[in-house]
């Protein structure tokens, strides 16, 4: 493994630990030139699955364009990087499962969404508003409106309450 500081190619791994799930090891690392430590995250090759865009195009999935899309809807919100990687995972896991060599771009949105949807509800707008392509604010407003029926139902349920009585 090269060195991302110096460049050189003689390290020694300093400790490595599999992931929760089993996805993926870590390798904390250390150069034995320039002494700086780094680390590396070692996961299975798998057949490389297509996703076919809206317009029809194909293109390879990126796990990296995904974490990056989640991480703008995150953007300056309570939720951690961890949380971000993890939903990662559970998608790319989930689509490797389900699908052999293609799956439609509305299926991993849909994914995301349903994730965001629970973990952080301003990021899942955010993601909803340039996922569903949102052409002014009264998309944001339903968007929203339904959220937070959502929530309230799921407090009624908590708290016994009954509407209409």
């Amino acid at each position: 493994m090269r060195c991302p500081y110096c460049k050189q190619d003689d390290d020694r791994v300093v400790n490595s630990r599999t992931s929760a799930d089993g996805v993926c090891v870590k390798r904390r690392r250390e150069c034995r030139r320039c002494g700086r430590r780094y680390t590396t995250y070692e996961r299975m090759e798998q057949s490389p699955l297509r996703v076919v865009k809206k317009d029809g195009n194909r293109e390879n999935f990126s796990r990296d364009k995904l974490l990056g899309g989640i991480l703008k809807a995150c953007h300056k919100r309570p939720v951690s990087t961890d949380a971000v990687e993890h939903m990662v995972d559970e998608i790319e896991r989930e689509l490797h499962g389900r699908f052999e060599n293609e799956v439609q771009s509305s299926v991993i949105g849909e994914m995301v969404m349903q994730r965001l949807r629970e973990l952080d509800q301003v990021a899942f707008i955010r993601f909803a508003s340039v996922y569903r392509e949102f052409k002014d604010v009264s998309d944001f407003v339903e968007q929203a409106d339904m959220v937070l029926g959502q929530r309230r139902g799921t407090d009624d349920r908590r708290t016994g309450a009954q509407h209409g009585r």
